[in-house]
């Protein structure tokens, strides 16, 4: 039986393809309200830390998905209506005023996401509606797993090789291709804030930034289009993945991923699309892989709940001689360590909102292994800044790096001055966001603060003035 009404709600899936929530909502009622809902406590909200809870890269990449996602809906004859304030309250309200049977969302997991849902079904209740949950975020659906959450492996290769030769990842829904019903009921649309409505500045695009994010579905798959068809980068990627420098060395998804405006399996069925035409190997294997890890930090999450963002971690297991000093996080988010790898990476963070993969682990064991400082600030500051925050995939890999969380290996530690004449040679990366140290030859570009007062004036350089003493020697990494 059909309801009249009914709304479905989006969340982190601003999307029309392969959303269960959206399909159920349309087969369940006569009349589908889409609503969005900026959250005031995600939005111009604060951390424990201090940081801007949704910092200016993502608040703006949300907004953009939002105004793509409102156009798209549109061009069916329907609208998206946007509001900010509280779910529970806004859309309840508007559930009261379309007296609508039923509201249809995805669920999420981790614990602020968890309360707001909560909140908005007892509301419901007490009118006679509830929530219809359906399943938006992962590769595989947990009812096909071989184990249930609980029993989840803690080790991602141990979970890799119970799931993925005997799991099929399912097809992804179609979007809706017809117009959605007309309706007997307005509601007002509402208008689609803007940055500054949140206490944030209005940004331009830094001139020395490698890729452009722009938010939104249409956007979304685009890239997945550029990627595999139209450059055939999905065959390179294993060899390419751990660079810095560029915007092709990596699939660039993640942001699209982190916010619903593309679905990991479609980029799985688009993937094997492409291998049965154009081949397969192992860099388009290592994609799925990246999927598979976002998976498995997901159900970590599911598993371990808010011990992941708990100084112990899933090992509950607390470093004490980790502090909380704000004076070194300081230099180290200012990109003013004296460690060329470490600064170049945080000021790409700073100015574009991201960072490699390779770079975040460098950062990460820096500020733990080296600093010494707590690790939950770090990834606050990440959760801050980075326009493809995911929770579980950002507290995940915390967690990996510090040591509280699953990894097989006992004190990951990683050797900057290796890493860097590994994954910056010539000196690159380091040239492109650290300017001041473009004359030193690669021999020293990973070590400036092994220079000569000669070497020094020789290269233009003045350590110490124009760019910072090293907070950690590199003759500590040989």
């Amino acid at each position: 039986m059909k309801g009249q009404r009914v709304i479905v709600w989006f969340r982190q899936d601003l999307r029309l393809h392969d959303n269960e929530a959206l399909q159920h909502a349309i087969k369940s009622g006569e009349e589908v309200y889409p609503v969005f809902v900026f959250d005031e406590r995600t939005f111009g909200a604060k951390t424990s830390y201090g940081f801007s809870k949704t910092g200016k890269f993502r608040t703006q990449f949300i907004i953009e998905s939002v105004q793509d996602l409102r156009a798209s809906l549109r061009k069916l004859g329907s609208d998206l209506i946007v509001r900010v304030g509280k779910p529970e309250e806004e859309i309840f309200k508007i559930a009261q005023d379309l007296k609508s049977s039923w509201v249809f969302c995805n669920r999420e997991r981790t614990q602020e996401e968890v309360d707001v849902q909560d909140a908005l079904e007892k509301n419901l209740w007490s009118v006679g509606q509830e929530i219809i949950y359906s399943r938006g975020k992962m590769l595989y659906y947990t009812q096909d797993l071989p184990f249930p959450v609980t029993h989840c492996p803690d080790t991602f290769s141990t979970f890799r090789k119970e799931v993925e030769r005997i799991v099929p990842v399912r097809d992804p829904l179609p979007g809706p291709r017809e117009h959605f019903n007309p309706r007997t009921k307005e509601i007002p649309a509402g208008e689609v804030p803007n940055i500054e409505d949140f206490g944030l500045e209005a940004f331009g695009v830094d001139e020395r930034a490698q890729f452009v994010w722009k938010g939104g579905e249409t956007e979304g798959l685009k890239r997945l289009k550029y990627y595999l068809w139209e450059t055939d980068h999905a065959k390179e990627y294993f060899e390419t993945r751990n660079g810095m420098l560029g915007s092709d060395y990596s699939t660039k998804f993640s942001a699209w991923l982190a916010q619903g405006c593309l679905s990991p399996k479609m980029i799985h069925y688009e993937l094997k699309r492409y291998e049965s035409e154009r081949g397969s190997n192992k860099s388009t294997y290592w994609v799925i892989f990246e999927l598979l890890w976002r998976d498995f930090f997901r159900l970590m999450g599911k598993k371990h709940g808010n011990r992941i963002f708990l100084r112990g971690g899933t090992k509950r297991e607390i470093i004490n001689e980790l502090s909380d000093e704000h004076r070194l996080l300081n230099l180290w988010v200012e990109g003013r360590t004296g460690v060329p790898l470490i600064d170049a990476n945080m000021r790409e963070l700073a100015a574009t909102g991201f960072m490699s993969n390779r770079g975040r682990q460098n950062v990460a064991s820096f500020l733990v292994k080296d600093l010494k400082v707590n690790w939950q600030m770090g990834a606050e500051y990440f959760e801050s800044v980075l326009v493809d925050y995911d929770p579980c995939s950002n507290w995940g890999n915390w967690n990996y790096v510090a040591g509280v969380g699953s990894d097989p290996r006992e004190n990951r530690y990683f050797n900057i001055l290796t890493q860097a004449r590994k994954y910056d040679p010539e000196g690159a990366y380091v040239r492109h966001w650290i300017p001041e140290l473009s004359e030193l030859p690669k021999e020293k570009i990973h070590q400036p603060d092994q220079l000569s007062d000669q070497e020094q004036s020789d290269c233009h350089i003045r350590i110490g003035v124009n760019y910072p003493k090293a907070m950690i020697s590199t003759t500590r990494w040989k």
